[in-house]
């Protein structure tokens, strides 16, 4: 029968710059990640933007359809409530309430403009749209 040998000398252990490399290789890998990872929660913000604004686009035109004679600019969150999707057996009472607060890259809350078509999301009075790309489908409905 034959035994293996394990030579006591340490030949086979790691030495400490191998063990340095090492760590070294995991550091850098779970830096990439926490950037990549930071990336997707920006891009799953503007997502669910976007579809919220698709929600309201649709509202809109459905209202719209519905009442051809009323003006874009002359539009209210009480006109487009009844149109927008039911989420819920309550019916929501404003914009804001029928969908979860949409929050900015900085961390604001956003509101709906929706005297414009298609809608946009504004922080105070100033339009917000972080990708600067109205075609982007991301923080917009798109042209």
């Amino acid at each position: 029968m034959k035994t293996k040998y394990y030579p006591i000398n340490g030949a086979s252990a790691f030495t400490l710059l191998e063990l340095s490399i090492v760590i070294m290789v995991i550091l850098a890998l779970a830096g990439f990640g926490m950037s990549v990872s930071n990336q997707v929660t920006k891009w799953q913000l503007g997502r669910a933007a976007s579809e919220d604004l698709r929600s309201v686009y649709s509202a809109q035109r459905m209202y719209l359809a519905d009442n051809p004679t009323t003006l874009v600019a002359n539009l209210t969150e009480a006109m487009l409530i009844p149109y927008l999707p039911s989420r819920s057996a309550v019916t929501p009472i404003s914009l804001v309430a029928a969908f979860q607060p949409i929050r900015s890259l900085e961390g604001n809350i956003l509101e709906f403009n929706i005297t414009t078509s298609p809608p946009t999301f504004t922080r105070g009075n100033i339009p917000y749209d972080p990708s600067g790309s109205p075609t982007d489908s991301l923080w917009d409905v798109g042209q």
